[in-house]
Formats: C-alpha cells, structure tokens, sequence
C-alpha cells in the first residue's frame, strides 16, 4: 500500500510519517530529502552550476540556501531546477519503493499531486493546517525569517479538497495517532 501525505510547509507531513513508521512499520519516503541527496551528485552539480553559476557553491558543494534564494524568486528558474533535479529523484524513489515491495509506504511531498507517484496512492492525506501555526514551526524548524516562509509558501501549490481520500484540518499529535489507527 502506498500513502501519500500533502500539505504545505509546516503542516505536520513528517509528523503524521512518523505516526505511519511507529504504529504500522511503515517505509517513509521523504522526497524533500531525495531531493537534498540528489544535490550531491556529479552530474546534477554540473547541470545546476550551468544553469545558475558557480556561486550556488560551496566547498564543492550546491548551498540548498544560495539555490533557495533564486528558485524561490521565480517560478521559471524553479522550474529549471525541476528539470535538472527530478529525472534523478525518480530514479531514487523508483529504487525504494522496488525495494520495499509489499509494504506499506509513505510518499511525503509537498508537491506530490504535480508527480506520477499521487495517481499511485490508494490512500491520499492532505493536511490544512492554519497559516500562522505552519508559519511559526517553518520558521523554527528551518531557521528563516518570516520573510523567507511566505516566499517559500507563495511558490507552493494550492490543493484541490476533492483528490484526497481524507482532509485533515488539525495537527495534535494525538488526533492523527486516532487518524493512523483508523487507516
């Protein structure tokens, strides 16, 4: 079975995950992080370095928060690194998910309904949570500014209600321990 859980920044995606790996042994596949792995790979460093200049590096390495800074300001440059990033994130979550096959997985991904993996879902989780509780944990979690929460947020997506199995509008931990155990 795979799950897949959405929500914006903030909203308790890695939360619920962990809920799923603890009461039902479940495999968590947090596409952000394949995301950050996929950063440190020859041919991607070369690609992002083309398209966006040396100065995404340090120490041989892409700096998430320098890319950050130009992605965020424009959809058409996010949409670049999309393009160098994603065929390597495939790979990378096509490989977990072989290799876990017959378990129970959880994709957690902000922007999962744009991507193949959501029409794979049998269950789909949204979480809506108020804008000033995600904001205040972004904010804490990520180290960054209010400033920097809103630019990243405004270059999110907006969820349609109707593409999830469940809606859910309320992040204490103990409702979404009910929640898993009614999965």
């Amino acid at each position: 079975m795979i799950i897949g859980i959405c929500g914006k920044s903030g909203s308790g995606k890695s939360t619920l995950s962990s809920i799923f790996v603890a009461k039902k042994n479940a495999i968590h596949i947090d596409i952000d992080k394949i995301g950050h792995f996929v950063l440190t790979f020859d041919d991607v460093k070369k690609e992002l370095i083309e398209a966006f200049g040396i100065d995404i590096m340090i120490d041989d390495k892409v700096s998430r928060k320098k890319l950050g800074q130009i992605v965020f300001n424009s959809k058409e440059k996010m949409n670049k690194l999309t393009d160098i990033t994603w065929k390597y994130m495939q790979i990378e979550i096509d490989r977990v998910i072989e290799n876990n096959n017959g378990k129970v997985i959880i994709l957690d991904w902000l922007l999962l309904p744009k991507v193949k993996y959501f029409k794979m879902c049998d269950k789909k989780i949204l979480l809506d949570i108020a804008n000033n509780i995600r904001m205040k944990r972004a904010i804490q979690r990520d180290e960054i500014t209010k400033k920097q929460f809103l630019l990243r947020d405004n270059a999110g997506i907006n969820y349609n209600e109707d593409d999830f199995d469940y809606v859910i509008k309320n992040s204490d931990r103990r409702y979404l321990e009910k929640m898993v155990n009614l999965l």
